[in-house]
């Protein structure tokens, strides 16, 4: 067997990551070839990454609104309701 089809002797995730992801250490990967993004978060801000997109009690995009100080659509529906009885 040459290097291209020998088995990787890669060990099982134990752990998950920050990310969510299962952290497995891959020995040979060069954290720094032009490939590997070894430092996702930098150039960005304390608010960019205080920010979760992942609250399970409501949805995608009233989590968005309301990271961007924006109306829920709960909120825009009591709005528009409210206006219609004003008349």
């Amino acid at each position: 067997m040459d290097k291209n089809t020998t088995k990787a002797a890669v060990a099982p995730a134990t752990e998950i990551d920050t990310s969510g992801a299962p952290q497995q250490i891959v020995p040979d990967v060069d954290m720094t070839h032009p490939a590997v993004d070894n430092d996702p978060r930098a150039g960005t801000t304390t608010e960019q990454n205080r920010i979760d997109f992942n609250d399970p009690t409501i949805s995608g995009a009233d989590q968005v609104a309301i990271n961007l100080g924006m109306k829920t659509e709960g909120e825009a529906h009591a709005e528009a309701e409210a206006a219609a009885k004003k008349g």
